[in-house]
């Protein structure tokens, strides 16, 4: 005769581990190859990352910095952002255009000028409309 155990189903906080500086700064290389890929300026992507451009520009020859926490926030919203477009657009180069592309998902505008915005949740914003689009699998 089996004897049933006892299964804890309390539900739980969700809590992400936090990303390590060596998860950041691969992050970071990966972005500036996105970047590329976006055909996006220096300037662009100093505003989707919230740094000035000079240390943008530092960084990007490759003397990375200390990356923060909201700096580390806005790295994993871009990589999931890129992650998305991958999934959903069979020819990467699709998924590239739809960045600059208008949308009406977003009053007409390109997702870049949503992100252009400055904010983190522009960022957000961007990435919750893609996950929803590709089923959030």
């Amino acid at each position: 005769m089996s004897v049933l155990l006892r299964v804890d189903t309390a539900q739980r906080d969700f809590t992400a581990a936090p990303i390590s500086d060596d998860e950041a700064g691969a992050m970071f290389r990966a972005a500036l190859n996105l970047f590329r890929l976006w055909d996006i300026t220096d300037e662009e992507a100093a505003t989707l990352l919230d740094m000035p451009l000079r240390s943008y520009r530092r960084w990007k020859a490759g003397e990375i910095g200390r990356i923060n926490r909201d700096g580390k926030a806005r790295l994993s919203n871009l990589m999931g952002i890129h992650k998305a477009l991958r999934l959903i657009f069979r020819e990467p180069q699709r998924g590239y255009a739809w960045i600059k592309a208008p949308n009406q998902a977003f009053a007409g505008k390109p997702a870049l000028a949503v992100m252009l915005g400055g904010e983190l949740t522009d960022l957000m914003r961007v990435r919750r409309y893609l996950d929803a689009e590709r089923g959030s699998w």
